[in-house]
């Protein structure tokens, strides 16, 4: 679900720059969503509508997560789970527990307050599907990413754990709407090295999909 490039699908004033239509930053929408400024409506609106878009474009949706994890914003979380739990579909709890990595302070701070967003938001949510435990931003980093993903596979906890990984190629078209560009590569060559292969194929975990929650 994005709330933060481009424009949207549907009329949102809460959501938009009045001047330009178009999305505004991130730490605007933040001020906007702490200040109960977003309107619900707008919010389950786009969320349904960008749905909409994907299915007719013939992209199966397995699952709904956030660009920057904004739906777990005050305002924003209880509308995105209202769409996800009327759809039957899984949404991602970004709640990240702080024992990977500590020495990372910059990660630790992101997931710390990721978490707290989350859970002031909680309360009344509708109930919707989640894996147990979630693993991605303390695992960033460019050329720290490879070590990070082979330390998490080999010390997963118990039940069902999803993995966040941004693999991709760095173009102009990027470099225009996210920071974390050179570093997608760098994942993208780890998660198709050898290494990596034959630590997924050794048997003691279990990859699925969504579905399988």
């Amino acid at each position: 679900f994005n709330l933060l490039v481009g424009a949207p699908l549907t009329p949102a004033p809460s959501l938009t720059d009045r001047r330009t239509g178009r999305y505004p930053p991130l730490a605007t929408l933040v001020l906007r969503s702490l200040m109960g400024s977003l309107e619900r409506d707008e919010i389950v609106a786009e969320c349904e509508a960008q749905l909409v878009a994907l299915l007719e474009a013939g992209i199966s949706v397995t699952h709904i997560d956030s660009h920057r994890h904004t739906h777990a914003l005050p305002g924003i979380h209880g509308a995105v789970a209202l769409v996800a739990a009327r759809r039957g579909l899984p949404l991602r709890r970004p709640v990240e527990s702080m024992r990977w990595f500590p020495g990372h302070v910059a990660s630790q701070v992101h997931r710390a307050l990721i978490a707290w967003a989350w859970r002031l938001t909680s309360a009344g949510v509708p109930a919707t599907r989640a894996a147990d435990h979630f693993i991605g931003v303390s695992m960033q980093g460019g050329d720290r990413f490879a070590a990070r993903f082979s330390a998490v596979l080999d010390a997963l906890p118990a039940g069902t754990t999803e993995l966040m990984v941004h693999p991709g190629h760095a173009d102009d078209a990027l470099r225009t709407v996210d920071a974390y560009t050179w570093q997608r590569e760098r994942e993208l060559a780890a998660l198709l090295s050898r290494p990596v292969g034959e630590r997924l194929r050794r048997g003691d975990f279990a990859l699925i999909g969504f579905a399988a929650l």
